[in-house]
């Protein structure tokens, strides 16, 4: 699959992937100079490209595990999604959940992109959704069945 992707910044990098098995493109943090992220703080980092998503699939952008597990650093959302037609800047805002401060390097890795298909569902209000085995079991029902 192709995809588009403009440089909208001085030194931003290409999404790349880092092995032939890797599945998620590592996104690399265009910056001028380090930065710091103070524990509890969130800073959105500027990707330094824009790109465009094929209609019919999202890009997910997820924390590199590396980061979260050694520096306890993660994007704030999550999972970040975006949309096919989305054209801007693409941002990471990236949350220190530690208790030290963390160095972000020029050039560092700091999420990675997985290209993914995506539904439209038609939406259809209903009376009646059908028996289950676990019916309305909520969170942390699934091992009670």
């Amino acid at each position: 699959m192709d995809m588009y992707v403009k440089k909208t910044r001085d030194g931003a990098r290409l999404p790349e992937y880092a092995t032939d098995g890797s599945v998620g493109a590592d996104l690399y943090a265009c910056l001028d100079a380090p930065i710091e992220i103070a524990p509890g703080e969130t800073t959105l980092l500027a990707l330094g490209f824009a790109a465009a998503v094929p209609e019919g699939y999202a890009g997910l952008v997820f924390a590199r595990s590396g980061l979260a597990a050694k520096r306890n650093l993660a994007p704030a959302n999550k999972v970040g999604v975006v949309d096919p037609d989305y054209r801007g800047e693409w941002m990471v805002p990236l949350r220190n959940h530690g208790k030290t401060p963390q160095i972000i390097e020029p050039g560092e890795r700091v999420a990675q992109l997985l290209i993914v298909p995506v539904s439209h569902a038609k939406f259809i209000e209903a009376e009646n959704l059908g028996e289950t085995p676990r019916g309305e079991g909520g969170f942390g029902s699934t091992g009670r069945i």
